[in-house]
């Protein structure tokens, strides 16, 4: 039963944190944006993306290595190299130093950014068409629906780049290296097991995806909402500007 949760240190020490900074980026960039339009809201999601990557990073790094630890042992016995997530960041760190930590980086930026300018996009243009507003006896089943399709959009649109990061985190953790690089991994890749490669995994991550964005938009939505209610907060529309009274 452990090994299905695998790796899931990581996660918990560091979403966190990855939360926090992309709903405070989007939202504070919006309001430096001004405007409320679509290319806004890509722009402001893209950036929050970004920055975020400088923990996404590491934390996806940690969490590959870990559920990857073990793998192909022949005995239940085997002494395995990494106790926790912690042991693991502290190891690599030793054996490879920042520029371990941050393997990956390049393609975590090329996933995150367009994929969470993609995300808030599509959130903001189902709320407007779906009609989601306070007095609305539906908004929850309706936050949830833009909220899980939001995670499904994105993830599709930049899931290739994903399989890529991922396998070059992977790469090494035996102490050797397959992959040269970004582009040495896409041609060994493609090479071996065709355009299918980039496809592996889809269908569990759209599973994850989707619970969990609808509950992550629906809760920072409604606290939101909460917020302004009690507090008169006139700066909480950056999350769903197109909520009235927000």
């Amino acid at each position: 039963m452990f090994g299905l949760y695998k790796g899931i240190g990581s996660p918990m020490m560091g979403l966190t944190f990855i939360n926090a900074i992309v709903f405070g980026i989007q939202g504070n960039s919006m309001r430096m944006l001004g405007t409320d339009t679509p290319l806004n809201h890509f722009l402001s999601g893209a950036a929050a993306g970004a920055i975020q990557c400088v923990i996404c990073c590491p934390m996806e790094l940690v969490k590959t290595r870990m559920q990857i630890q073990g793998t192909g042992e022949k005995t239940q016995s085997s002494k395995k190299l990494h106790t926790n997530s912690l042991d693991c960041l502290i190891h690599i760190y030793r054996r490879e130093g920042i520029r371990g930590i941050n393997r990956g980086m390049v393609t975590t930026i090329a996933r995150e950014t367009p994929g969470f300018g993609i995300y808030f996009l599509t959130y903001d243009t189902l709320t407007r068409s779906l009609g989601c507003e306070p007095d609305d006896i539906y908004i929850i089943p309706k936050l949830l629906i833009a909220g899980g399709l939001s995670g499904i959009t994105s993830w599709i649109s930049t899931y290739p780049v994903d399989v890529i990061k991922s396998r070059l985190q992977a790469d090494g953790a035996g102490g050797t290296n397959k992959y040269s690089g970004i582009v040495d991994c896409v041609r060994q890749s493609w090479r071996r097991e065709g355009w299918r490669v980039f496809t592996q995994g889809l269908t569990s991550t759209l599973l994850r995806a989707f619970p969990v964005n609808a509950t992550t938009f629906t809760t920072v939505t409604l606290f939101l909402m909460y917020m302004h209610e009690n507090d008169g907060m006139k700066d909480c529309d950056s999350t769903r500007p197109n909520i009235s009274g927000l």
